[in-house]
């Protein structure tokens, strides 16, 4: 079974039965939301919704299996760009971008759902995160935090929340675009956000000290941590 995302969204019939059914509501539920009902994905996929529930037992257990295949599928992208490649990589990966906008599709569309399925598919993506960065720090690409759960967090959180609020602030003419809702979100925030990371925001540590001596200084379950 292949794991690479492809740029159609046609089902691919070297893939098994079940893995075609994924694929295919994967690329539904990216471009119409999850509202959408078994026999849409059965046509893409071109089996019938009978078969549907025979793989999967129902809607629900077929979101689980679309939750799975996705998280991992993100977290193998991150990890080559961040630990096994580099640059080069990474301009490959933003390159080849249409191959990731039915993934990336999915994810927005969990978070614009909200609920558990939301709240679970974030934590799945801290704990990822929490991996990828930690094997990061240890190849010596990215620098070391004193709290590194919190970077992770943080990350997590700040990318899924800046794309969800740039779709909301430029919504796209058709809804069902997601990799043109990518491409301009790129274009504005790539940039800015690549030299942040690279270079820092700050020329000194004053900020820094000043809020370390604040979390030295704070009562007693009043801190930073005991707030979270």
């Amino acid at each position: 079974m292949s794991s690479t995302p492809r740029d159609d969204l046609a089902p691919n019939p070297d893939l098994t039965t079940r893995a075609r059914i994924r694929d295919a509501a994967v690329a539904r539920y990216a471009r119409e939301g999850f509202g959408v009902g078994l026999r849409a994905v059965a046509e893409d996929a071109g089996v019938s919704a009978a078969l549907i529930l025979h793989h999967f037992g129902s809607k629900d257990g077929l979101r689980a299996a679309c939750d799975a295949h996705v998280l991992r599928l993100v977290r193998e992208g991150k990890e080559r760009a961040l630990v096994t490649g580099g640059a080069q990589d990474l301009l490959l990966q933003l390159a080849s971008m249409d191959e990731y906008a039915p993934l990336v599709g999915y994810a927005l569309r969990t978070m614009q759902a909200g609920g558990a399925p939301a709240r679970e598919f974030v934590e799945h993506f801290v704990a990822d995160a929490e991996v990828y960065i930690a094997e990061a720090v240890a190849a010596g690409s990215m620098r070391p935090s004193r709290d590194e759960k919190a970077r992770a967090r943080y990350l997590t959180v700040q990318g899924l929340g800046a794309l969800l609020l740039d779709m909301t602030l430029h919504p796209p003419d058709d809804p069902t675009d997601v990799l043109g809702v990518l491409h301009r979100y790129r274009d504005r925030m790539m940039l800015p956000a690549m030299e942040l990371f690279t270079h820092g925001l700050m020329t000194d540590d004053r900020v820094l000290d000043a809020y370390l001596r604040y979390v030295d200084d704070a009562p007693e379950g009043q801190g930073p941590a005991d707030l979270a």
